[in-house]
């Protein structure tokens, strides 16, 4: 029989491998998901370039069916996606009921985020607590350079004292603005900061990883409870390292894993996700636990 000591190093090293492979076999939430329809064209003509920089323009020039998503999904093992509704001044590109079908179609598949008109703080309240109360949706979400209005603007403070009382989290983009608008709008500090300080127990989900404030959101997440990052629009083999070391020590459940789809593909960033130098409870959260929590998934 081998000495104890030997058993002991052979037990914990076949039990790290088990865990690390129960983790990458683990689904995958994505946090940031867009449908891929024609009207995003059409309505956000700012997207365009970078859409076809990014190899996916011929994916919002033909659409993507719910089921042709759900394959899309199950090629990259990816479980459920929080797909967000657009609206900016003077439209809504994909309206809440449009994003409902959807949802409706594939209820253990996508999450329903919704978009309101920024402008009508009266009308924008009531259409999200119809999306919440009726449309079963999670989450509110508005994009702040659609708006040219960073998120400590007064239009929508009525909103995040919605989001509080329905439950659902807020969330939105920060960094600088890939199309080609003013990034102002998403600095993290000073505007998120300040949102944070007065609405403490606002969920604050920030997409786009902030950079190149990446260090601002760091710093945000960790000061704040209720701050959150998501990972959206990076593939993982670009995110900066500062942000990886905080994925794998005191941010564990500060960081959600999103693809922004269809503007990267969900089979690259799950592949490159997986692939990711993290340990087995961190990679976990990240890839699946942290936006159950933040989303309050069933």
């Amino acid at each position: 029989m081998q000495p104890i000591h030997l058993r002991a190093k052979r037990f914990v090293k076949t039990e790290t491998t088990r865990m690390s492979a129960a983790t990458e076999r683990q689904p995958i939430i994505d946090a940031w998901a867009n449908p891929a329809v024609k009207e995003l064209f059409q309505q956000v003509p700012e997207i365009e370039r970078l859409f076809r920089q990014s190899g996916a323009s011929q994916l919002l020039e033909t659409g993507v069916s719910a089921s042709e998503m759900v394959g899309m999904m199950d090629a990259a093992g990816i479980e459920r996606v929080c797909i967000t509704t657009w609206a900016r001044p003077g439209a809504f590109i994909t309206p809440n009921d449009r994003v409902r079908e959807f949802v409706t179609a594939y209820p253990n598949r996508f999450v329903g985020v919704a978009a309101v008109n920024l402008e009508k703080p009266y009308e924008a309240v009531r259409e999200l607590d119809r999306a919440v109360r009726e449309l079963g949706f999670k989450a509110l979400r508005v994009i702040p350079w659609l708006w040219n209005r960073p998120p400590n603007d007064k239009f929508y403070y009525p909103l995040y004292v919605k989001c509080i009382e329905l439950d659902i989290p807020f969330c939105t983009q920060v960094g600088h603005t890939g199309p080609l608008m003013p990034s102002e709008p998403g600095r993290p500090i000073p505007y998120i900061d300040e949102v944070a300080l007065t609405f403490p127990q606002l969920r604050i989900l920030g997409g786009h990883i902030g950079y190149p404030w990446t260090d601002e959101m760091i710093a945000l997440a960790w000061k704040h409870e209720n701050v959150y990052i998501d990972t959206s629009a990076y593939l993982p083999r670009y995110y900066p390292p500062q942000l990886v070391h905080f994925m794998n020590t005191y941010g564990q459940t500060k960081v959600l894993f999103g693809t922004n789809f269809p503007m990267l593909s969900f089979e690259k960033c799950a592949e490159q996700a997986r692939a990711l130098d993290l340990k087995p409870e961190a990679k976990a959260n990240f890839l699946r636990e942290n936006a159950r929590r933040v989303y309050k998934l069933d």
